[in-house]
């Protein structure tokens, strides 16, 4: 038995307002042509990482967590509405502060603490998603490049990843 998430898509559009949420969609279908729902999937996927984030700012903060660039870019757009992005950052958000953001390619970072040391970083990630928004579905994966690899590459099924634990926890 699976258990309910904790936090729902719907939730989470609602930290942005119906007003921002439906701008950035707009804007990235427009964009790139993608079709809204795909878009918004994006929106929400880009949402569920500054929650992570914000939520277990001890267990995840200055850590690269491997998102595609489409929704690296979501969050870039969001930052540009400064006034809006501090808005959802320091008072609706469950953390409470302000996310900074630095840009950094996947390659790039393994070389700055290491390969093993990369690898626990973008594993620990994983439980503290199931246990906010349920375990990854299909729809998830285009958007989480380590969570891909594992399905397509690893041949890990979607209820395998959701039981994986941080590296090192017994």
């Amino acid at each position: 038995m699976t258990t309910p998430p904790h936090v729902s898509a719907d939730e989470l559009k609602a930290l942005l307002g119906d007003t921002l949420h439906a701008e950035v969609v707009t804007h990235f279908t427009a964009r790139t042509g993608a079709a809204p729902d795909h878009v918004e999937r994006q929106v929400t996927e880009c949402l569920r990482y500054l929650y992570l984030v914000s939520r277990h700012q001890e267990q995840l903060s200055g850590l690269f967590l491997p998102v595609e660039q489409d929704i690296d870019e979501i969050w870039h757009y969001l930052i540009l509405q400064t006034r809006e992005y501090r808005l959802l950052c320091e008072e609706r958000l469950p953390g409470g502060f302000f996310i900074h953001h630095r840009s950094i390619a996947y390659e790039e970072y393994q070389q700055e603490p290491g390969r093993e040391q990369a690898l626990e970083e973008a594993l620990r990630w994983i439980p503290l998603y199931v246990r906010e928004f349920g375990p990854f579905d299909e729809g998830a994966l285009p958007h989480w490049t380590i969570v891909r690899f594992l399905h397509q590459q690893m041949d890990m099924s979607l209820q395998e990843i959701a039981a994986l634990e941080p590296l090192g926890a017994a």
